[in-house]
């Protein structure tokens, strides 16, 4: 599964820079799945579409922190937990019990993003 950051986010930054898929982003910012990963040009996502990566996308909240599933991978294949829970002085990174992923799952999607 995902994580979530939930409406508690008291904007902190904390979580951002310990992601490895770099995920995270700043409540209305626009993200693109070339951030932080090596993907580049025009890719063909998990889900058998195609996207630019560099292509910039809506923000998912505009108030708060906020996780793109797409680019989660609950840190597998580089930690053993997330770091952006365990970083959270709130505790509002938590599990999106809307995206559920096995380890393996996780871990191809770790691999696609990482070339």
């Amino acid at each position: 599964m995902a994580i979530i950051i939930t409406d508690e986010c008291i904007n902190c930054g904390a979580c951002e820079p310990e992601c490895p898929n770099n995920a995270i982003y700043e409540g209305g910012a626009e993200w693109s799945y070339a951030d932080g990963t090596g993907l580049s040009g025009v890719i063909t996502l998990l889900n058998g579409s195609e996207k630019d990566s560099n292509e910039e996308n809506e923000p998912v909240d505009m108030d708060v922190y906020y996780i793109v599933t797409d680019k989660c991978t609950e840190c597998v294949g580089f930690h053993d937990e997330p770091q952006c829970a365990a970083v959270c002085p709130v505790d509002c990174c938590v599990d999106d019990p809307d995206h559920r992923e096995t380890e393996e799952q996780l871990l191809g999607k770790k691999e696609f993003m990482h070339l």
